[in-house]
């Protein structure tokens, strides 16, 4: 595998008393409901802990909502072969685009590439699979970056009426749902290139957000107004663009094909 899982995690060890005591529980109570079926690992266990700010029962909530949430959706999180045709097929696209380094905020920043694909070609399920399965990798990879928040700038450069009909509001719930699932929290949500028309389908998307996650939504018809030094050039930054992330990102993922095939075993398991 191209990474090794020995990630430092120094940025969530500020209390170690604390963060021992805390991890003692967790493993007590994933020992006693096997059902959960999350990884125990440190890191893993580290990173739900920092995201809820500590708080032992907000995070046991986190965890068994992101377990279930992988075994609610088999169509995202099952079969995640990077060599699968359709899989491919979106790698090459860059539907999903983790920049280099971190804002000036200090948080990992990714693109998402929503007008990407031909929705006469793939479906939205296919896509939110692939933008997953890069997700997962990033998180594995760069934990010290990830838990300090993630920024994802949606880039609707090219968007047509069809990629907006894909966008059913099962799928609009089920997308939201994903992002608050997740350890990293979504520290900003930035539509940028967007067409006039884009509160029809962000009007949707906020009904089945937070308040707090509404709050971190910023819409822009032109420019963007996260500051990283990595930015691609097609968001006017002086980073590599959009084809060179895209050859990068298709080959590490290729690259840990077996971390996927690893990681589909996590998630939970209906009692008898």
């Amino acid at each position: 595998m191209f990474f090794q899982n020995s990630n430092k995690i120094s940025c969530l060890e500020s209390d170690p008393a604390r963060m021992a005591r805390e991890m003692q529980s967790l493993l007590k109570w994933l020992t006693d409901n096997p059902n959960i079926n999350a990884r125990m690992d440190y890191e893993n266990l580290a990173f739900f802990l920092r995201s809820c700010k500590y708080d032992l029962e907000r995070t046991k909530k986190k965890i068994k909502c992101f377990y279930q949430m992988r075994a609610d959706r088999p169509e995202w999180f099952s079969q995640r072969n990077p060599f699968l045709p359709e899989v491919q097929q979106l790698l090459e696209l860059g539907v999903f685009l983790p920049i280099d380094g971190v804002d000036d905020e200090q948080r990992k920043v990714v693109v998402v590439r929503t007008a990407a694909h031909d929705p006469k070609l793939h479906t939205q399920n296919n896509v939110f699979k692939v933008s997953k399965m890069v997700l997962d990798l990033l998180l594995q990879m760069e934990i010290e970056n990830c838990c300090r928040g993630i920024v994802a700038i949606f880039d609707m450069n090219g968007v047509q009426l069809g990629h907006a009909l894909q966008l059913n509001p099962i799928l609009i719930k089920r997308s939201v749902e994903s992002w608050q699932a997740y350890p990293c929290q979504p520290k900003k949500l930035e539509f940028v290139n967007s067409p006039t028309h884009v509160n029809l389908v962000l009007n949707t998307f906020r009904v089945f957000m937070t308040s707090k996650m509404r709050s971190r939504v910023l819409v822009q018809k032109h420019g963007c107004s996260i500051k990283c030094d990595n930015l691609p050039k097609e968001l006017g930054g002086n980073g590599p663009d959009y084809k060179e992330l895209t050859i990068k990102w298709k080959r590490l993922v290729e690259e840990n094909s077996q971390f996927y095939q690893e990681d589909e075993k996590y998630k939970s398991i209906l009692k008898n």
